[in-house]
């Protein structure tokens, strides 16, 4: 009986792990999201916005910054301007390290118990050795780094042609460009 629930269980959770895909071009925290992550913006002035793009653990930092544009150039169209101009943009990473195979005798603790030098060990007597290493844990210790990106910026937009003193984008050409770059939630 245990056997088929915790085979049940694995089955389970892998199949949901292989649910999780890239974020998509969406709202941030919008309904029916399929993935963590995804766009926001807010006024600040009457052509001045703040707009960003938050990837989760399997969006890449280019793609990040693609839809940063992406949506930059659709509020610039959206809201009757021409062009838009990022005046301070900026990609943050999150950095998380996750450990799996740690000792059980000591993991559900918060690690305070554990790793430590020691000379006795319960049921083994006397012995020199390092509480969950390979010789006298279950296994090795595994360490993964997870990376999540967040692209934000300040836009400014403007009517008519673009400036040519200054690096602004062509809002309809960004749209048309990178249109079919942009991976939107299915369903």
């Amino acid at each position: 009986m245990k056997r088929s629930l915790l085979a049940v269980l694995l089955v389970s959770g892998a199949m949901l792990a292989g649910c999780e895909t890239a974020t998509p071009y969406q709202p941030l925290g919008g309904p029916g999201t399929q993935a963590s992550g995804g766009y926001f913006d807010h006024q600040i002035e009457a052509n001045r916005w703040q707009v960003g793009f938050k990837g989760n653990d399997l969006t890449a930092r280019e793609t990040v910054e693609r839809y940063l544009l992406y949506r930059s150039a659709e509020l610039a169209v959206s809201q009757g301007y021409d062009w838009f101009e990022a005046v301070d943009r900026h990609t943050d990473k999150k950095t998380d390290t996750y450990a799996t195979g740690v000792d059980p005798y000591y993991a559900g603790f918060g690690g305070a118990w554990g790793p430590r030098w020691g000379l006795y060990r319960r049921g083994l007597g006397w012995r020199y050795g390092y509480w969950g290493d390979p010789f006298w844990g279950p296994g090795p210790v595994d360490y993964n780094q997870v990376n999540q990106f967040q692209a934000t910026a300040e836009v400014i937009f403007g009517h008519g042609q673009k400036p040519a003193d200054r690096q602004a984008f062509d809002a309809h050409s960004v749209l048309e460009h990178l249109a079919g770059a942009v991976q939107r939630p299915k369903g």
